[in-house]
């Protein structure tokens, strides 16, 4: 499973921004998010492709702090993440710490948290938890680089090209395809060229060709956590 801490920037002497958000994820991914403390929120996602889009949308208005944890989580069914435990918690506590520290770079981290079990007698299970730990952290920093690098494009978007992705991705074009283009414009009121070039230097093709990426080495990096974390027996309650 993936846990999503998600903290404000600059909350002090900001706006309470997390109804903003927790509304604006819900078109994103049926997982519920909630204000956990303060102006944070969490959310318990269980599909990798939707844990870049709830991401990214956060990235996106430049107000958060991303953290992605990779990990156990115990929690009930329809149950309040606040609720939640598990390895997957600590993991994304600690992601959206080191989000905080990244100084300069996009505020996004990802965290695969760790059991330190494994299956079979005591010096396999050592090892095949080492194998998978190392696997899974592996993966997530790669997952991380990806998520980093599309956010930057995410980020430095200008509002007239905003514009131009918004409509294009209303009628369903993820290619930015040229009669998309040609309708998108009509719809401005702008040039059809005007309509390529924001394509062009918004980066809109090459982010929506790297969300796949992304998502797949989210969930590779959770196949190596599980691995590396067999699930106790079930409990009724548990996910």
């Amino acid at each position: 499973m993936y846990v999503l801490t998600i903290d404000q920037r600059g909350s002090t002497s900001d706006v309470d921004r997390v109804p903003e958000l927790i509304a604006g994820l819900r078109s994103l991914t049926s997982a519920r998010f909630e204000r956990s403390v303060g102006d944070e929120l969490q959310g318990v996602v269980d599909r990798a492709d939707e844990v870049v889009d709830v991401a990214l949308h956060a990235l996106r208005s430049g107000y958060w702090y991303v953290g992605i944890g990779i990990g156990v989580v115990r929690l009930a069914p329809g149950g309040s993440p606040r609720e939640g435990s598990g390895s997957g918690f600590v993991a994304a506590r600690k992601a959206v710490e080191l989000a905080k520290a990244a100084g300069g770079q996009v505020p996004l981290s990802v965290v695969a948290g760790m059991m330190g079990r494994g299956k079979g007698p005591p010096s396999q299970a050592r090892e095949g938890a080492d194998e998978g730990a190392n696997e899974g952290a592996v993966a997530g920093a790669n997952a991380q680089a990806v998520l980093r690098l599309i956010g930057r494009l995410v980020q430095e978007r200008t509002q007239a090209q905003w514009r131009v992705v918004d409509s294009l991705r209303a009628v369903q074009a993820a290619d930015g395809k040229h009669g998309s283009q040609k309708h998108v414009a009509r719809e401005l009121g702008i040039t059809e060229q005007s309509v390529s070039r924001a394509v062009l230097r918004s980066g809109w093709q090459e982010e929506w060709a790297a969300r796949p990426a992304a998502a797949m080495l989210l969930e590779y990096a959770r196949s190596r956590v599980a691995d590396a974390n067999p699930a106790p027996p079930r409990n009724e309650g548990d996910m």
